[in-house]
């Protein structure tokens, strides 16, 4: 059967072969592994990958353990509705805000370099959960080797700016070029094109936090001429709240992604656990989600939502919409 790759895949597998590091090379083959289309005719490829993958995360942790380098391997399995990571300079607010929004608890302090880690949290938002990382921080002279690889596989990028830091300007330009140089440019809207495969960009929100703070409002119009039209920034204060209400709600949006309900026949839908795909996912890409042998022996589709009427048939190809649910028959 052939394997029958699509255009995304086959730009994952350049990047792979322009891959320099261990590292790069990591997070190239686990992004072919997702972009991979799942049938039977990429069984043994799939499995390649995975032996690859495996060989290459070994010599890494081999790597580790005679000190032949600093780099560590993060991976953060991707939950909920996507993942998003807090990127931003010391003292920034990015823990505060981690632990305001989540379960989770992140270090706080009043001095830099608090966070060592990457630290997960679900932020909630109606019926979904959204994933946040909190980061260790980054300046001129430290980023953590991991970091752009966790920022270029994710589903969004917070760069958290400081309001009450008269550095404000320093820090942020200091992120947004070395990011570039790491091949992973942060920019409002990832290029439906893109000709160079070693480039990761990252789709990026900028959060100004300490919306609070003493001259918030003129660093704000100060950060916003800097950034010009490049980012879409998000005034907020994650100490007092303000601006925090609507968060996840916008956070949601600029991730891009649609809820999508299931129902068996002549059951109710289940409207607990919507699963989330990108925004232009058909039928096809719902069912490969719920299970890869349901994608294989689709029929059709039934379904109750947006530019249908209710119970309409549809095919694989069909392009689902927010809150559409859908009943498959295999």
């Amino acid at each position: 059967m052939p394997a029958n790759l699509t255009p995304i895949y086959l730009k994952a597998d350049a990047a792979f072969r322009a891959a320099e590091t261990t590292e790069e090379k990591i997070e190239c083959l686990k992004h072919m592994i997702t972009v991979l289309p799942k049938h039977k005719g990429t069984d043994h490829l799939h499995g390649d990958l995975k032996r690859r993958l495996a060989k290459l995360t070994q010599q890494q942790e081999q790597q580790r353990k005679s000190g032949g380098g600093r780099s560590q391997l993060v991976d953060i399995e991707k939950q909920g509705a996507g993942q998003v990571v807090l990127l931003g300079a010391p003292n920034s607010g990015k823990s505060t805000l981690l632990n305001a929004l989540t379960n989770a608890h992140s270090e706080v302090g009043d001095y830099p370099f608090t966070t060592h880690a990457a630290v997960p949290g679900m932020m909630p938002h109606e019926d979904v959960q959204i994933q946040l990382i909190d980061t260790p921080p980054v300046t001129a002279d430290y980023c953590e080797t991991w970091l752009p690889g966790l920022v270029r596989k994710s589903n969004l990028c917070l760069l958290v700016a400081d309001l009450a830091s008269d550095d404000l300007l320093e820090d942020i330009d200091t992120i947004l070029s070395l990011f570039t140089q790491r091949k992973v440019p942060l920019v409002r809207e990832v290029p439906a094109d893109n000709d160079d495969p070693t480039l990761g960009h990252a789709r990026t929100v900028v959060v100004a936090n300490k919306r609070d703070a003493d001259d918030a409002n003129t660093r704000l119009e100060m950060l916003e001429e800097l950034l010009g039209q490049r980012l879409d920034t998000l005034p907020l204060s994650a100490k007092t709240g303000q601006g925090m209400a609507d968060f996840p709600a916008r956070i949601y949006e600029s991730l891009d992604v649609i809820r999508l309900y299931t129902k068996e026949p002549g059951e109710k839908a289940d409207l607990v656990q919507p699963y989330a795909l990108p925004r232009g996912s058909t039928v096809e890409d719902l069912a490969l989600e719920v299970h890869r042998e349901i994608a294989e022996s689709l029929k059709h589709a039934r379904v109750w939502g947006t530019g249908v009427f209710d119970g309409q048939t549809v095919g694989r190809e069909h392009v689902l919409h927010e809150k559409d649910i859908v009943e498959l028959h295999a």
